[in-house]
């Protein structure tokens, strides 16, 4: 894994970018640091990693969250590990909305860094591999139609502003329609790996919420997105 492997280091704290290079060498042939949002972002104009871990929340006008987001807009097979020094529910949440693929608290040891982007990286590609894998096919329900292979969602023939994740849940509930969609499917679904029914409810349901907002005329009421109590959520058109 070495011979292949770059990485990026994003944190405004010398010490910690110092400790990440240093640990990272151990499973990347190439790791590049940058002391600022500002810089990252013009350094990923042109240049693409294997594997980034950011600091959720960096000095200056550009912070982690801007990071994120160039990433999964420019290069969205980069592996991404976020690191925090400050654990709550809204970067759980930043996780979930940016298809972060591991997360760190600090401080974190040798072991646990390496860990986190060896497992981000190969939770990447095995999303690469199902989408190298999958048909192209064309979802109709209704006023909805996906392409997922054309990374597509339209509602009355208007394109919806969805994220890869929200794509995802809304092809596969179409797809199951009218079969009700149990949390921990939807969550393998979108984030590729098996949670216990309590933690799944609690993930998916920020998902929904989302998708919610581009799908239902009225979120607070929705009309297409059902959610059934104690089993999960259908699809209806």
């Amino acid at each position: 894994m070495a011979e292949s492997v770059r990485a990026l280091v994003v944190d405004d704290e010398e010490r910690i970018r110092h400790f990440l290079e240093r640990t990272l060498q151990q499973v990347a042939q190439v790791v590049v640091t940058v002391s600022s949002g500002e810089e990252a972002l013009d350094l990923l104009r042109n240049t693409s990693f294997d594997v980034a871990v950011v600091d959720l929340t960096l000095g200056g006008h550009v912070d982690g969250l801007d990071i994120l987001e160039a990433l999964r807009w420019r290069w969205p097979d980069t592996a991404v590990v976020i690191l925090t020094a400050h654990p709550s529910l809204e970067s759980a949440l930043v996780a979930i909305r940016e298809d972060v693929d591991a997360y760190l608290l600090k401080p974190s040891t040798p072991p646990e860094v390496r860990r986190a982007v060896l497992e981000a990286l190969e939770h990447r590609r095995r999303l690469r591999g199902r989408a190298d894998d999958a048909e192209p096919c064309l979802i109709q329900r209704g006023p909805f139609s996906v392409a997922p292979d054309e990374h597509l969602a339209t509602r009355d023939g208007q394109p919806m502003d969805l994220t890869p994740q929200e794509l995802k849940l809304l092809a596969h509930l179409m797809q199951i329609a009218p079969r009700v969609g149990p949390a921990e499917e939807l969550v393998q679904v979108v984030r590729g790996y098996e949670l216990d029914p309590h933690d799944a409810r609690q993930i998916i349901k920020w998902y929904i919420h989302r998708l919610r907002q581009q799908v239902e005329p009225d979120p607070s009421h929705p009309r297409h997105i059902l959610n059934v109590r104690g089993v999960g959520y259908r699809f209806k058109e």
